[in-house]
């Protein structure tokens, strides 16, 4: 019954481990796709706000990822100029979504 319990968790652990994988496989194609439409907005100077918040929207799933995360940084620079408001709540939703200091600060 013991053998087969650790045998059980290997599975598991191993499948958890292939789901990682492909999870940050899954990011740094996202982070290539997402960083050529970055540098065309950056580049041609595009003032569209739906082109932009549509790009960030997606980004924001990725943001679990550094290079993503970088990625949504400059591009939430570049959109302060255009409209400060929108791009707060940008923040606002990286920080909900993934930074944990936040969390901890509303804990207890």
């Amino acid at each position: 019954m013991n053998s087969q319990h650790d045998q059980s968790m290997t599975d598991m652990v191993q499948t958890i481990r292939k789901i990682a994988v492909a999870q940050q496989q899954l990011a740094h194609q996202a982070e290539q796709q997402y960083s050529l439409e970055v540098e065309s907005i950056l580049r041609d100077q595009c003032r569209e706000p739906k082109c932009i918040e549509c790009l960030l929207d997606g980004m924001l799933d990725f943001c679990f990822d550094d290079e993503m995360l970088l990625l949504y940084k400059d591009l939430c620079r570049y959109y302060f100029k255009i409209d400060p408001v929108a791009t707060a709540s940008y923040v606002y939703a990286y920080r909900e979504m993934w930074d944990e200091e936040e969390d901890f600060k509303n804990v207890g």
